[in-house]
């Protein structure tokens, strides 16, 4: 079940959100095709805002960089392979956020919002940096394997200023 909070985050809370990430590793994440019915979906409440989304810029100078991991009582887990994604904070996102942190899984966002995510694949100990980002407010979300198979679901939110590098732990 948690495999799908991971895939449900990443197609719906950033999904909607066009690839801007450098390289051939950080383009959106591949759904796999486990062979198994896909999970009940919650219908979207907010409509896609196309006003607050044109307010926004798609590029930047700004970075963000960090270790995605989580703590397990037989130690730390590190995100390995991943995928994180900075997506920026709004009504639309901040919805999909919401319902995946509750492990719900909420249907795919509106296309046009993929113009404004950008992704990074994490490397053998969690490490991942997003360059290119305007300034704002973001959804930082990545998802790492339990113990068990289980998929946990990671999201920070970051403010950024024109030109800054900040460094986060995508960690619980």
């Amino acid at each position: 079940m948690g495999k799908w909070i991971a895939i449900a985050l990443m197609g719906l809370l950033l999904g909607g959100c066009q690839f801007v990430g450098r390289g051939p590793d950080t383009g959106p994440p591949v759904v796999e095709d486990r062979s198994e019915p896909p999970p009940e979906q919650i219908e979207r409440k907010i409509a896609f805002p196309e006003q607050e989304y044109a307010k926004l810029a798609k590029n930047g100078t700004a970075s963000i960089s960090g270790q995605l991991f989580i703590r397990t009582a037989s130690g730390v887990v590190y995100g390995a392979g991943e995928t994180v994604s900075v997506a920026p904070a709004t009504r639309y996102s901040a919805e999909a956020a919401e319902v995946a942190l509750a492990g719900g899984y909420i249907e795919p966002a509106d296309p046009r919002a993929q113009a404004y995510t950008h992704y990074a694949k994490t490397d053998d100990q969690g490490y991942f940096e997003i360059t290119g980002l305007p300034s704002g407010v973001f959804y930082v979300a990545g998802r790492v394997a339990q113990p068990g198979g289980d998929r946990q679901v990671i999201i920070n939110q970051v403010s950024l200023g024109k030109g800054q590098s900040k460094k986060i732990e995508l960690s619980r």
